[in-house]
């Protein structure tokens, strides 16, 4: 969501945290696995050639990249990491601890990551909206 407005290194270090982000509990399932490739359609084309989903080796120099972006941009991936650690059924702790760090880090506030959540709980609440009225 919104990820076409990043410039392309910021979609390169996104792709990073999200790889990141779902390999916490090992190895990507094939829910994040469909996700990551939505989350790479998304950052377009040109990216698209480029890259490979293989973690980086520096973590904490993808996450300084974006502590020195600007809050439109941090929000922005913050939304998204929100959105792959969601579009599971499984709650894992160390994501949750994951995000949580990236937003203290980003000095988001609870009140925008309340925000943020809302807004990807209407996504999936019209996603789902959708699959009944197309099933009906």
């Amino acid at each position: 969501m919104l990820l076409s407005l990043l410039t392309r290194k910021e979609k390169l270090k996104f792709l990073d945290l999200a790889m990141h982000i779902v390999s916490i509990d090992g190895d990507p399932t094939a829910i994040e696995t469909r996700l990551l490739n939505m989350l790479l359609a998304e950052v377009g084309d040109n990216i698209i050639k480029e890259y490979t989903f293989t973690l980086s080796s520096d973590l904490d120099e993808t996450i300084n990249y974006f502590i020195e972006a600007s809050p439109h941009v941090q929000n922005i991936v913050y939304l998204n990491l929100l959105r792959v650690t969601m579009e599971d059924e499984f709650y894992n702790t160390d994501e949750h601890f994951f995000l949580e760090s990236i937003r203290q880090q980003f000095s988001i506030t609870e009140q925008k990551k309340k925000r943020l959540m809302k807004i990807v709980y209407q996504e999936r609440d019209l996603k789902e909206h959708a699959k009944r009225v197309v099933k009906s």
